[in-house]
């Protein structure tokens, strides 16, 4: 008999309802939590299927998954798009496919990484445009890590002086300064196989137990477009991104929904966090999900899900996941609120110039060391770098414009 088996840590409520509900189904599949006792490189697991909630913490488990998938296992969601992913990345890509987002810049890591030296950074040019980057976002604005979750290491500043104080904090994290989004409305939204949507009002400055514990302030006609907008988008985002599993929020600005966080693929699903509304339907959804995916599966061939943006990449013509239905017509939410129109996303603003930066290039040729019984080797010349200080985010010069407070 087929197994779906869940790969957790922590968390106990979602793992153990998800097992009980995918074996109280006639579907001649068995769940169970995974077990692993050996891992030997390309040898195939006894899993048609498993769901991934921890493997993000442990290093460990991504590569159990990994060689899980070369074996033919569908891992949900994708081991190796996961690694890569990434949210300034993915809001890059949501500007690609038309879907709005704040406005977002990257910035460089206060430290440098290790094994690097100030040579490493000769192509970075000191100071930074900050006057272009701070005009483009504005302030207040918060930094948070590029690749970051959990709001972990996520920042509010003020203005220019806050940032570089705060930042001296973030040792060799990459961060992203992004604008603040005032928001009359925020909704997290759950998306499994994409093509399933539950659409969950949500209060983020409300302490976690109780963040949703929250209503739509939208109400009427208007309310139904913006939730068929928001449903729209979260399946736009999933099905670019190739996620099966995945949480989408956002922050709905002047009728506008503005995604601002869509790289969950371990969502929180906890039933004493999201409510045992939500907990049900994210339980049922995922054990249909996961015996749909157990079904197609084909022992011996990669059977994991690739987003469009990569399949497109690849020229990939079949899809390797059951391609998603399209959405129902009735729009699900948490508490069935009377839905806020969306108007027509606005233009986004032409981002900070491009800084150029010239390249070093050695005046003369290389001359040849030799060594006896050593076969000649180049010796290089000393680099030419454009500065002395390392710091990624040294202040502006003294005769800048741009004031530090």
């Amino acid at each position: 008999m087929k197994k779906i088996g869940i790969l957790f840590g922590m968390e106990n409520t979602f793992p153990n309802a998800f097992i009980e509900r995918v074996n109280s189904k006639d579907s001649g599949f068995i769940a169970e939590a995974v077990t692993i006792d050996k891992v030997v490189q390309a040898d195939p697991t006894e899993y048609a299927v498993i769901i991934d909630r921890i493997s993000q913490d442990v290093p460990f488990y991504r590569a159990y998954l990994k060689n899980a998938a070369l074996s033919g296992t569908a891992v949900i969601n994708n081991p190796f798009w996961w690694s890569a992913d990434e949210k300034f990345f993915n809001n890059a890509l949501a500007e690609k496919i038309g879907v709005p987002v704040p406005k977002t810049v990257l910035l460089p890591s206060k430290e440098r990484p290790e094994n690097t030296s100030e040579t490493s950074f000769r192509n970075l040019a000191f100071p930074m445009a900050w006057e272009e980057i701070f005009q483009y976002i504005g302030f207040p604005a918060y930094m948070k890590p590029h690749d970051g979750g959990g709001w972990k290491s996520v920042y509010k500043v003020v203005n220019p002086h806050d940032m570089w104080h705060k930042h001296e904090e973030t040792g060799q994290l990459v961060m992203m300064l992004q604008e603040e989004i005032e928001f009359t409305d925020y909704f997290r939204c759950y998306c499994i196989g994409q093509k399933e949507v539950l659409i969950m009002p949500y209060e983020p400055r409300n302490p976690h137990h109780l963040r949703y514990a929250a209503e739509m302030k939208a109400t009427g006609e208007e309310g139904e477009k913006l939730l068929e907008t928001i449903k729209d988008y979260t399946l736009k985002l999933n099905i670019a991104l190739g996620y099966d599993f995945n949480t989408v929020e956002f922050a709905v600005r002047d009728g506008i929904p503005i995604a601002i966080d869509f790289c969950n693929p371990a969502p929180d699903a906890d039933i004493y966090s999201v409510g045992r509304d939500n907990f049900e339907w994210v339980v049922e959804a995922a054990a249909n999900m996961a015996i749909e995916r157990a079904k197609a599966q084909v022992p011996g061939q990669t059977n994991l899900t690739w987003g469009t943006f990569v399949k497109d990449s690849l020229g990939m013509s079949a899809p390797t996941a059951p391609a998603p239905v399209s959405a129902p017509a009735e729009v699900e939410s948490a508490k069935a609120p009377e839905p806020v129109a969306a108007t027509a996303p606005e233009k986004a603003p032409a981002s900070a110039k491009e800084v150029k930066v010239k390249t070093v290039a050695p005046k003369k040729a290389p001359k040849l060391v030799e060594d006896k019984g050593i076969l000649p080797v180049p010796s290089e010349p000393a680099p030419k770098i454009p500065t002395k200080k390392a710091a990624a985010t040294k202040a502006p010069a003294a005769n800048s414009k741009l004031k530090k407070s």
